[in-house]
């Protein structure tokens, strides 16, 4: 029997895409393949994140920003979903497969938004765009 592969989202600081990308793991292929996230650094868990996974059925609220150095966990494919991060990517042991796949940053896109309406639309198109990605990742291992 084969074990799950473990596969990690990467983003800056673990608080919003990485976030994502692992709720839509767990929700949409736990049964397959175990998935975590981190950053290169922590900045919290956003809660406009949050809210939208919530909107879409899939629950992060009990999630909190991890440093890819504390997890502790050897990974077999790291998906970096930022740019930054992939800039930045630290060496993991047991030499995983890096794959970079950018989503737009909701937090930065928002800042320009007049409503929190309009703050919020920014997430859930990027949700959206992570749930799609998570769907077919198979086409990317």
């Amino acid at each position: 029997m084969n074990e799950k592969l473990n596969i990690l989202f990467l983003c800056t600081g673990n608080s919003c895409r990485s976030q994502m990308a692992e709720g839509w793991g767990k929700a949409l292929k736990g049964g397959k393949y175990n998935f975590y996230s981190a950053g290169i650094e922590t900045h919290g868990l956003n809660p406009n994140a949050v809210k939208v996974m919530a909107e879409a059925g899939a629950d992060i609220s009990n999630h909190r920003s991890d440093n890819v150095n504390d997890l502790g966990v050897v990974f077999d494919v790291v998906f970096t979903v930022c740019g930054h991060a992939d800039e930045n990517c630290p060496v993991f042991s047991g030499a995983p497969r890096l794959i970079h796949v950018g989503f737009d940053d909701p937090p930065k896109l928002a800042k320009s938004a007049l409503t929190e309406a309009e703050a919020l639309d920014h997430y859930r198109r990027v949700r959206d765009e992570i749930r799609a990605f998570v769907e077919v990742i198979e086409s990317h291992l």
